[in-house]
């Protein structure tokens, strides 16, 4: 729910729930898998930990040397090992991981491998740890830690999902996600069956093969691989869900666990998605009370309170969805409102990005449409040929195996839109009609909401923002509240994630748990 870092950092791909158009959270009902069985054998019950000794049909994968290689990025070095495609059936087949490192660089006894994970679900955490976390976390975290990232399967480079080629997802992203008539809602439909076709047709057998208790299970084998006896791990996001996903499967395995932008795995994906959008609009208000301390805020000038600038913006979109606006776009695109609505929604998870919102909003007032657009495209991963990344359809796989559907036909989005313009009346419309894509997936969910209690493991600490957008705050404490080893930090701040985004409590308190094991007294909060 996706996803991210938008312009200081190497984005982290925030948690993508009911923020990432026509890719959200809630996916396909049906029966839950075996494999989903062995983690959680009720709704709402803590996931069962795993035996400690290696089942002889998985030593394979646990005794494999990686052959490292040179990336093609100066100081790291990549590999590929397997895991096994079915966990209940190793036999049947195997999925590639691909893996990347920066060794320690010293000085300093090594601590071992910290691996990093930037969220999505379909980051790459691979193109994360070369692009920032390998060179950009901390200089003494760096010198003790191999800093070590694997894309999990189905994203970037492990066996990517593929949905729609470029032309037919520069449509999908212009589709009209706040229908007003039986037309426009048939014509939205129809994308989202579109689009699950696509994906049903591009990787039959790994579609039913991407959950999340799958891609942990798959970090055990790399935790063996490395040679390291626990786990140490950085998780952003939906990072966070993998991480505790982790610990509630290995608990003796778990070492230092950072989950920053914490998830809350207890709700189901229409609690997510509602929580989500309230999470948006309080990202929204804080923006807008920022834009309206200065004469040119293009929500209506200076004075202009939130409620009154969340109005205009919800006319603008409308004004957009009656009349798109030009951009320049090489391919001809316009501005629609479902593209505008991205564009917006890329700039919550940072607040470095609102000058840049602030720009984009004002040039479209003046039927300019190109700084909006390119905030969409950054969110999308879309590139200047017109080529998009795995992202997004590793989000969608992801999400509709985890998770039962938040809604199953239009029918119950209308029944729903009143609670979720209630939690944001800007954003609400839209992330509710966004919340129906999984309904139409071609493979039925293996998860359900659950606690994650990992009794047994080490201290684990778990990081909330008080005003971040994709993941709010109440969840980090429901986390935390969960796990029976959590220490909650808190960030008293606006923007997705705490680490590494310019708070020097933040940082130094998780680099004195992640150097000496140190953790944080439980409820510690900075600013």
């Amino acid at each position: 729910m996706h996803t991210r870092r938008t312009t200081r950092r190497f984005r982290t791909a925030a948690c993508l729930l009911a923020a990432a158009a026509l890719l959200v959270s809630g996916c396909s009902s049906g029966s839950t898998s075996s494999t989903a069985s062995s983690a959680a054998e009720e709704k709402g019950a803590a996931p069962t930990a795993l035996p400690r000794s290696t089942p002889a049909a998985l030593m394979s994968y646990y005794e494999q040397k990686p052959s490292w290689r040179d990336c093609g990025v100066p100081g790291f070095q990549c590999a590929t090992v397997k895991a096994p495609l079915d966990y209940d059936a190793p036999s049947a087949g195997d999925v590639r991981l691909a893996l990347a490192r920066k060794k320690a660089t010293g000085p300093g006894k090594r601590l071992g491998s910290l691996l990093v994970n930037p969220g999505g679900p379909g980051g790459s955490a691979v193109g994360y740890l070369q692009a920032y976390a390998g060179i950009g976390y901390p200089a003494e975290v760096r010198a003790r830690y191999d800093m070590v990232a694997v894309d999990p399967r189905g994203v970037a480079r492990s066996e990517p999902v593929e949905c729609l080629d470029g032309p037919g997802m520069d449509a999908y992203t212009r589709t009209d996600v706040t229908p007003d008539d039986a037309r426009e809602t048939d014509a939205l439909v129809a994308a989202y069956r579109k689009f699950a076709e696509g994906c049903g047709a591009d990787a039959p057998k790994l579609l039913r093969h991407v959950s999340t208790v799958e891609a942990a299970r798959d970090m055990d084998i790399v935790r063996a691989v490395l040679g390291d006896k626990k786990l140490n791990y950085v998780g952003a996001s939906y990072g966070t869900f993998l991480g505790a996903t982790y610990a509630g499967l290995f608990p003796s395995r778990t070492g230092r666990l950072v989950l920053d932008g914490a998830m809350d795995p207890s709700l189901s994906a229409r609690q997510l998605n509602l929580e989500q959008t309230a999470g948006f609009e309080t990202a929204f208000t804080a923006f807008a009370k920022d834009c309206g301390r200065r004469d040119d805020c293009p929500l209506g000038g200076r004075g202009t309170g939130p409620e009154q600038a969340g109005k205009n913006l919800k006319a603008f979109f409308a004004d957009l969805d009656a009349r798109p606006i030009p951009t320049g776009d090489a391919d001809g695109r316009r501005l629609t409102e479902s593209l505008a609505t991205i564009g917006v929604i890329a700039a919550m998870y940072d607040e470095g990005a609102w000058q840049r919102l602030r720009e984009a909003l004002t040039a479209a007032k003046q039927n300019d449409g190109a700084g909006l657009l390119a905030l969409a495209d950054s969110y999308y991963e879309r590139d200047a040929d017109g080529g998009y990344a795995n992202l997004m359809f590793a989000n969608a796989a992801v999400n509709c195996l985890d998770l039962p559907a938040a809604f199953d036909s239009p029918d119950e989005v209308r029944a729903a839109l009143p609670d979720f313009e209630e939690a944001s009346p800007v954003f609400g419309e839209s992330f509710a009609w966004m919340a129906l894509n999984c309904a139409y997936w071609p493979v039925r969910a293996t998860g359900e909401p659950q606690r994650i209690e990992a009794k047994g493991a080490a201290p684990i600490v778990v990081v909330g923002t008080t005003r971040d957008p994709a993941t709010p705050y109440r969840w980090a404490e429901a986390l935390a509240g969960q796990l029976s080893s959590a220490r909650l930090l808190t960030h008293e701040g606006d923007g997705h994630t705490a680490y590494g985004r310019g708070s020097d409590c933040i940082d130094s308190t998780i680099n004195a748990y992640l150097l000496r094991g140190t953790p944080p007294a439980d409820g510690k909060r900075c600013s």
